[in-house]
């Protein structure tokens, strides 16, 4: 069965989350990074009471005048959240969580008013609340890539100077680097990003979109150009994969909240297996180590008693290494091992001595160039 001859549309959906999964997951590296993660719930909820405005204000449910009103709100809130963090003790994360409550609050109340007016069916605002992707056309496709498109040319052409922003501040602000209004430029990218985003995914999920692709990505790499175009690959699999897996089931799941659900499944999986920072990675290091370490203890312990008991030809016994040993029940498991590398000899059953090798091993242990 072919989904997208059986649905009609749905390319169009798949194009646009795709495409907005993809900026978002660029834009959200540097948010990430900044340690602006919450940037994204303050300006998609403070959208809201602008969407709200933009209505009221243009009479219409057109797009542009919804986005544009969402734009100015969105704007407002950042850049109150930006000059309370510069003018008072109170750090930006609280700000811009006090700005998210504030805004949103705004918004509902604007929002059950207008609901409670003679045409308030006609105007469909809630809609924004959760998204409503599956409905999306050619035109607010291109709508869409109308927004997203200038903010690619922009991450583009000022690639250098956000890097040395993100990562060494101090840095771009002795070699003279305007680090102010390239903060602002970033502020504001989010901005679009976030209302652009928002008949899709929606003011509550919004910030999921923005942040959590940037985050799975965090984990597989260190280097900021690997990480944003993982991030952006990572949001459009997630647009496309949430995108047909709204519309294969009969019940018509929403496709935003689905988008979500599977990037949430790649950030799990990639805090778990991801390459040196993924927590099964870093539990299997830690294995390794102790066993390493164990290793080495109980060779050393065995060692000792060879020199303490010298000539005693017929080996030390298990029970007597595990008495010298920091963790005896793994002794027996150290001896096949040690016996395999060729540093320990059972000369009869479980008893062992240390070959010639062994000193020479932990020669080389002593000195940092440890074979094992």
């Amino acid at each position: 069965m072919n989904i997208f001859s059986d649905i009609p549309g749905l390319w169009v959906v798949v194009l646009g989350t795709s495409l907005l999964g993809f900026i978002c997951g660029m834009t959200g590296c540097f948010a990430v990074l900044r340690k602006q993660s919450l940037i994204g719930d303050a300006v998609s909820h403070a959208a809201l009471p602008g969407v709200v405005g933009g209505y009221i204000l243009f009479q219409s449910k057109e797009t542009w005048a919804l986005l544009a009103g969402a734009f100015l709100s969105g704007l407002i809130a950042t850049y109150l959240a930006d000059w309370i963090t510069r003018n008072s003790k109170i750090k930006p994360d609280s700000a811009q969580a006090i700005l998210l409550s504030v805004f949103f609050g705004i918004g509902l109340v604007l929002l059950t008013w207008l609901q409670k007016q003679p045409n308030a069916a006609q105007a469909g605002l809630t809609r924004f609340l959760f998204g409503q992707a599956s409905t999306l056309l050619m035109g607010d496709f291109l709508t869409l890539l109308g927004l997203i498109f200038p903010v690619l040319i922009v991450v583009i052409a000022f690639w250098k100077e956000f890097k040395i922003v993100c990562f060494d501040r101090p840095y771009a602000v002795s070699i003279g680097l305007p680090v102010f209004w390239l903060e602002q430029l970033i502020l504001v990218l989010q901005v679009v990003v976030i209302v652009a985003g928002l008949e899709i995914v929606g003011v509550v999920l919004m910030s999921a979109l923005l942040i959590a692709p940037a985050v799975a990505a965090r984990q597989w790499t260190n280097r900021l150009g690997y990480m944003v175009i993982l991030a952006g690959f990572i949001g459009a699999i997630s647009g496309v994969s949430g995108s047909i897996i709204a519309n294969m089931i009969r019940k018509s799941l929403p496709t935003g909240p689905v988008i979500v659900l599977v990037v949430s499944i790649i950030v799990v999986f990639s805090i778990l297996f991801a390459n040196e920072r993924g927590f099964l990675w870093r539990y299997v290091s830690f294995l390794k180590k102790r066993r390493k370490t164990n290793l080495e203890s109980d060779l050393r312990s065995l060692v000792q008693l060879s020199v303490s008991h010298y000539g005693r030809h017929e080996g030390h016994s298990l029970a007597l290494i595990q008495k010298a040993s920091m963790n005896p029940p793994g002794v027996a498991s150290s001896m096949k091992v040690l016996v395999q590398m060729g540093l320990v000899r059972e000369t009869i059953k479980n008893h062992f001595l240390p070959t010639s090798k062994a000193e020479e091993f932990l020669g080389q242990k002593t000195h940092g160039n440890s074979p094992l």
